[in-house]
């Protein structure tokens, strides 16, 4: 008769694999939190071409060089 007794639940394989998923996706939210704090992304306020966004988009489409004349 014993073996019929109700057993705690952190005693099963299962739910630990279903508890494991979100734990480990709340450990990297916070983790990458942490990146995102202490290592901001750089500014970048000077470009080399100095190309409006268009022009320089169609040529590296069509690979044929800009005009200097504005």
């Amino acid at each position: 008769m014993n073996e019929n007794q109700a057993q705690p639940w952190w005693k099963f394989g299962h739910v630990w694999l279903v508890v494991a998923g979100p734990a480990v996706v709340v450990v990297a939210s916070f983790v990458t939190l942490y990146l995102a704090i202490t290592i901001p992304d750089p500014v970048i306020s000077d470009t080399k071409s100095g190309a409006p966004a268009m022009q320089a988009r169609n040529h590296a489409a069509t690979g044929v060089p800009a005009s200097s004349k504005p």
